[in-house]
């Protein structure tokens, strides 16, 4: 254990590994911004040459010719909005979302952050040429606007990304919705009928629990062949089949069966077990699990900046540059993204607040609401196709202008946000950052210091619930930074019992010696033993332990043969199951599941986080 548990990334929530690989990936496409605009001015015939190549796939009588700029902007993206949809999903399924409540503020804040750029934007252009082309300030780039948020805005709590994303999706959903209806011209209808069947097909597989993934390839390439050629944008397909993708945690009976696959494989290593072995695994993982680690990074790091590459060269020049912002139409989207955005964020957060009672709030504080807002004048990808949809020559290039001249003074205007907030007192730095909603509960059921073992004073302001099992290396390779968090005066720790049978055959015996040791006042004495002494957890050892511990050895000897506790421990387990643990070990802070690594230095984050929300509380009572 350096600085990092290496399990770390296997433990990490999908939703902080996709906000990770968003703000890794906004350097490459930065990147690939810089390139398209220096190979765009050095020789501007190359650029656009390139990028008109035809490219064209023949099936017998069948054959798509288009340009490779097309290639990328509708073929490529179906697969990012396809990621897009992904992670709506799974914040509806495990994330904040479950609660459906919580969407509507995300949801009204992300529609009017789209309708008021759109009316500052017609109304700097007062209905002229480049009116028509009000959709390009309307919708953020998720990707960039998590990336610099990465790098401004250091120290910005999770919960402010997430509240970012969820206000983001509703625009990319709204966005491409405007793009099927507004921007496709000569939609046709039989094309179009065959892409509502393809999907249906899509839904019906999804429904009769079909696992093979060349059928779901097949099908996804007929329904975007037929979006192609109805005329309607292809990438609202990938959307859509986002959104059907489920997301859940893996089960513990479903992890159990994994492993004796895996126990078998281990008996007779044959290629058909192991095949069976593989497959087993990979279905203890949702579909929304097996396709975001198969597309996010080629997302990330391939199609996005690919698209910036396509898109973003524009030959600039003093006449141009003199023309460009002079122009409604830079100027429209420069004012949407830059006013719009930030107001409709802040008054659509604080009229729900002021007319729900409070009911209905933010989950951050208003720093983080405004951050959020002046964000969100990030644009990129969506903008620049729709740009691509709605003009051509000259007001392409001007649009093109207004979006890259918006993402960077939003960025600079989201760094002043955050880092005045930083300058507050720490109490009201929390408060302006966190806010003071109501964290959704994860733990089921709630700390019982009747019940539960339990470390540290009970009227803490943080509780860390650890669910563990005796035998688990990774248990007690975290038992280290355990002890040094219990250090901490103000914090009190749980144990529960999740013995993993079916890898570690002594964990239940242990977990029962625990409670039988309890049962004679010494629950942590023998707890710290076992852990530190995994190797050595036979009935004999057990009752070594007990010895040394000065216990009753006879009763202790007589619990254990007789089983007395395993009911005790099976409530823990069944807490567990309950509390979404399959695992272990698994970490909640104030009733929260702790996702991540859980070194010390990353357990030390979460409950200083865990302790500013608790002090709003405190603060609010």
């Amino acid at each position: 254990m350096r600085d990092r548990t290496p399990w770390g990334r296997r433990l990490a929530l999908p939703l902080r590994a996709f906000l990770r690989t968003e703000a890794g990936s906004a350097g490459v496409l930065v990147a690939a911004i810089a390139a398209a605009l220096l190979w765009a001015n050095v020789d501007a015939a190359s650029y656009e040459s390139v990028w008109h190549t035809v490219l064209s796939v023949r099936l017998g009588p069948y054959a798509i010719a288009e340009d490779l700029r097309t290639w990328v902007n509708s073929g490529l993206m179906t697969l990012f909005f396809l990621v897009v949809g992904l992670e709506a999903r799974r914040e509806f399924d495990l994330g904040d979302l479950r609660e459906r409540r919580r969407f509507v503020l995300p949801c009204l804040a992300g529609l009017a952050g789209m309708l008021l750029p759109v009316l500052i934007y017609l109304a700097v252009t007062r209905g002229g040429p480049g009116a028509h082309g009000w959709g390009v300030a309307m919708s953020t780039d998720t990707a960039l606007a998590l990336g610099v948020l990465a790098l401004l805005g250091r120290g910005v709590p999770d919960r402010v990304r997430v509240f970012l994303l969820t206000v983001f999706v509703v625009d990319d959903l709204v966005a491409l919705v405007v793009i099927a209806v507004v921007y496709s011209e000569d939609i046709e209808m039989m094309p179009l009928a065959v892409a509502v069947a393809a999907f249906a097909v899509w839904l019906l597989l999804r429904f009769l629990g079909v696992r093979r993934a060349a059928v779901y390839a097949a099908v996804g390439l007929v329904l975007w062949a037929a979006m192609l050629a109805s005329g309607v944008d292809p990438v609202v397909a990938g959307l859509a089949m986002g959104l059907t993708a489920v997301a859940y945690l893996p089960a513990r009976e479903n992890l159990e069966t994994a492993s004796g696959l895996f126990k078998l494989f281990r008996e007779q290593p044959t290629p058909e077990i192991a095949r069976s072995a593989a497959i087993g695994v990979l279905r203890t993982l949702s579909p929304n699990d097996r396709l975001q680690r198969m597309f996010h990074p080629w997302s990330s790091y391939v199609i996005v900046p690919l698209f910036g590459l396509a898109n973003a060269g524009i030959v600039l020049d003093g006449g141009f540059l003199a023309r460009a912002y002079t122009s409604p139409v830079t100027w429209g989207v420069i004012a949407g993204y830059l006013v719009g955005k930030p107001l409709a964020v802040v008054a659509t957060a604080a009229a729900l607040t002021r007319l729900s009672g409070g009911r209905i709030r933010p989950p951050v504080g208003w720093a983080a609401v405004l951050g959020s807002g002046t964000i969100a004048g990030v644009a990129f990808t969506v903008s620049l196709l729709i740009a691509a949809l709605a003009f051509e020559g000259p007001e392409l290039a001007e649009a093109k202008i207004g979006v890259l001249s918006a993402a960077l003074a939003a960025a600079v205007l989201t760094a002043v946000v955050f880092r005045s907030a930083a300058l507050l007192p720490a109490a009201r730095r929390a408060r302006a950052l966190l806010g003071d909603t109501e964290e959704l509960v994860d733990l089921i059921p709630a700390v019982d210091p009747e019940r539960d073992h339990c470390r540290g004073p009970e009227d803490a302001s943080v509780t860390v619930v650890e669910y563990g099992d005796f035998q688990c290396p990774y248990c007690g390779q975290a038992e280290p930074a355990v002890r040094e968090l219990l250090a901490d005066a103000d914090l009190r720790y749980v144990w529960r019992h999740l013995p993993l049978t079916d890898v570690h055959p002594q964990a239940q015996l242990a977990a029962e010696a625990a409670e039988a040791a309890a049962a004679q006042g010494r629950f942590w004495e023998l707890h710290d033993l076992m852990l530190g002494h995994q190797d050595r957890l036979r009935v004999v050892d057990l009752l070594r332990y007990a010895d040394e511990l000065g216990l009753d050895t006879d009763r202790f000897h007589e619990d254990l043969s007789g089983h007395a506790y395993r009911d005790r421990v099976a409530g823990d387990v069944d807490s567990a199951d309950l509390s979404g643990v399959s695992g272990t070990p698994s970490f909640f802070v104030n009733g929260r599941r702790h996702y991540g690594a859980y070194d010390i230095a990353t357990l030390k984050r979460a409950v200083k986080v865990a302790r500013e929300r608790a002090g709003i509380g405190a603060g609010r009572g």
